[in-house]
């Protein structure tokens, strides 16, 4: 799909040959950091792309640029805690100069900004590490207000240290309850805030860049978005399910990369010479590349170049745990492989059901994301990782143990592949259209499911809620058209709007590819590993509509039987972003309905209902919502040690309770005070209500779609 499209951006964009960026003002106090030639480039062919080819089209003119402008300064400080009124009107005078900045390629005024917030950071943090010192009286009945977010910018250097005065006080009161002493607790919060200050001091100019893009492309639509190289490898390897490096997942612990866990299997694991907690404190590419001492690096520049292209070499310098600082590290020679993330992908259980005597098994399979991995999928691999794949092993594998429904559980799924959306699609119906997208010259393309066979045909229930987006809502919309299905949860997110992925190595020009790396070339670098150089965008080109005609975006689909949410929908939800695209209406496809719930939903409503009101899980669900809206609305907290304690035992106790209350109802044993959760213990009611409402079905006389024989 838009593949024409994707020609047009590479072949048409009018891409600058070179930016001279003016550089920003030196602010004493900061890191000073600076935006680079690359930057500038990248901006202005970003910001040509996004207001030339995105399907939303836009005048990047005053009015958006004060919108851009206040999006950056709260992402910067939304909750008021560092930033001085005085610096927010001085950032005045560049709301209507943002506009004209990024068609220039000029990143002076936003350094500028970010310089003089992170001072003030810096300076914060440094004062509140002088103030652990100070003997706080806990008697004294005194609130520190935690939520600034609409209360106005301090107006001075003199509120600012009452503030934070207050945030240490609080954060060492936490410690006190926990811990009586006091010494060792200043010491905690010492460390805890001189980290605080360290990963601020390593705070990168792409870290800068990458703010500063997504408050523009937010401003256009919350889906357009641009990544800097590292976030584009971390965003497609989310995609894929699957990375490319030494198979260990890793952690910064006191300036130390470190080994959290090691993937069976992988090369790491191979090795028979890495164990986890040790620490890498030095990388090298190749057999006989230099070795780059990390310690003290970023988590995100160190896996970086530990990451890299399958068959390729990597040294690491390793120190076991345990080891001192000074101990002479030992080198680990590895090949780099494809690792299979399998703890991301979809997963199955089997619940068994007791309903006037008759036993029923229904089959649970929880998908994370509509995931693929486009590299081994272009490349013509058969054996490519994908949800549908995986999904179809996992039906075989249930129809095998005779389960009598499905349900497919998309619960906080955010979507992703289309192919994906539509090939799963196809499990569940002989063939036909899956999805209509229409594109930014109002030109509809019907997608549709060719494969006439049939994963499974049984009973089937999709489980969704306000976090099931995007390719979540195609599945579950186009389910709910052909009458395939039962839709059960809550609202769905409501983003119908299609992504195109463009590297941008493959966009900008080789000679000013040429370009740019001789003058990046004069700086010190990070290396990339499999990255690419100028990271990537993803731009809004089209929207999706469902076989129906209704588009999924803003409204997404409605479930056939609703639970109530404990996500706020007036907080989440594409209808919630201010620069989300409207919803609309497009002709419906041709497609034949396979089945019709009407007749027996007010049947299944009625069940449903009548046993949620016997349901202590539900009770307690309902509780649960009503006390996280009063604890969302609270603000402050007091800094009176009897009463944070009275309460703080109050909610401990009331959540044990709580805990054993829901075990309780689930059928298990309620635990005794520091008694540890079985591990892998299920407690979801939901699920099995889905699995209810199922086999409420099943027991209809209405069946629409025929059980494994």
């Amino acid at each position: 799909m838009f593949k024409k499209l994707y020609a047009v951006l590479v072949i048409g964009a009018a891409l600058s040959c070179q930016a001279s960026p003016s550089k920003p003002t030196k602010v004493p106090g900061s890191n000073d950091l600076q935006p680079d030639e690359q930057q500038s480039i990248v901006l202005q062919n970003v910001t040509e792309m996004v207001t030339k080819y995105n399907y939303k089209k836009i005048d990047l003119n005053d009015s958006i640029s004060g919108v851009i402008f206040d999006r950056y300064i709260k992402a910067l400080d939304g909750n008021h805690n560092y930033l001085l009124e005085s610096d927010v009107k001085d950032f005045e005078k560049f709301r209507l100069m943002l506009d004209d900045d990024m068609k220039a390629g000029n990143l002076a005024n936003v350094f500028y900004i970010f310089n003089v917030y992170q001072k003030r950071y810096n300076d914060r943090i440094n004062y509140s590490i002088k103030k652990i010192n100070d003997n706080f009286d806990y008697a004294k009945d005194e609130t520190f207000t935690y939520d600034r977010e609409k209360l106005p910018w301090v107006s001075s250097a003199q509120e600012l240290d009452k503030l934070w005065s207050g945030r240490v006080k609080y954060d060492l009161l936490n410690l006190k309850l926990a811990n009586k002493d006091m010494a060792k607790n200043k010491e905690t919060l010492r460390k805890r805030y001189q980290n605080l200050l360290s990963q601020s001091n390593k705070l990168s100019n792409a870290d800068v860049f990458q703010i500063f893009m997504d408050s523009f492309t937010e401003a256009v639509d919350p889906h357009t978005n641009y990544f800097t190289p590292s976030n584009a490898a971390n965003f497609n390897i989310e995609m894929s399910r699957s990375v490319q490096g030494i198979g260990a997942s890793l952690q910064s612990e006191n300036e130390y990369v470190t080994i959290k866990t090691i993937v069976p299997g992988g090369p790491a694991d191979k090795s028979k010479q890495i164990s986890v907690d040790d620490r890498i404190v030095g990388v090298a590419q190749g057999k006989t590349g230099e070795f780059q001492n990390i310690i003290g690096w970023r988590i995100e520049n160190a896996i970086a170049i530990i990451r890299g292209t399958k068959g390729t070499v990597v040294r690491l310098e390793i120190l076991p745990a345990g080891a001192t600082a000074g101990s002479k590290p030992k080198v680990v020679e590895m090949v780099r492989e494809k690792i299979i993330l399998k703890d991301q992908s979809a997963k199955k259980e089997i619940k068994t059901y007791n309903q006037n005597g008759k036993n029923f098994k229904i089959g649970i399979i929880s998908i994370p994301a509509f995931y693929l991995d486009f590299d081994d999928y272009r490349s013509g691999n058969p054996n490519y990782k994908s949800t549908t794949r995986d999904v179809k092993l996992i039906l075989d594998s249930l129809k095998q143990a005779k389960v009598d429904g499905v349900v497919i559980d998309l619960r906080q799924n955010g979507g992703g592949s289309l192919t994906e959306a539509i090939e799963l699609t196809g499990l569940f119906i002989k063939d036909g259209p899956v999805v209509q997208v229409k594109d930014a010259r109002n030109q509809i393309e019907v997608d549709k499911d060719e494969d006439p066979d049939i994963a499974y045909s049984g009973p089937l229930l999709v489980a969704v809620d306000r976090f099931s987006a995007s390719a979540s809502e195609i599945f579950a919309g186009a389910i709910q058209d052909y009458g395939r299905g039962i839709i059960a949860g809550t609202q769905t997110y409501g983003k119908g709007t299609v992504q195109s992925a463009i590297n941008l190595d493959k966009v900008i020009t080789t000679t000013l590819s040429e370009k740019i790396s001789s003058l990046v070339g004069k700086t010190k670098t990070v290396g990339t590993g499999s990255q690419n150089k100028f990271g990537q965008l993803n731009l809004t080109v089209a929207k999706f509509y469902r076989i129906s005609g209704g588009s999924t975006q803003h409204k997404g689909v409605m479930p056939d039987i609703s639970f109530p949410s404990i996500i706020p929908l007036d907080k989440y939800g594409e209808d919630t972003e201010p620069s989300a695209l409207p919803y609309d209406v497009i002709a419906k496809s041709q497609y034949a309905k396979v089945g019709d719930f009407a007749t027996v939903l007010p049947q299944l409503k009625k069940q449903h209902e009548q046993r949620m009101a016997q349901s202590a899980s539900y009770k307690y669900l309902i509780e649960d919502i009503a006390e996280f809206k009063k604890t969302e609305a609270e603000t402050s907290v007091t800094l009176n040690e009897q009463k944070l304690k009275k309460e703080r035992d109050a909610d401990e106790q009331r959540n044990f309770d709580r805990a054993n209350q829901r075990r309780i109802a689930m059928g298990l044993p309620a635990l005794k005070k520091g008694q540890t959760k079985p591990r892998n213990e299920d407690l979801d009611f939901i699920k099995v209500e889905a699995g209810q409402i199922l086999i409420d079905y099943i027991n209809t006389d209405n069946k629409l779609t025929t059980v494994f024989k």
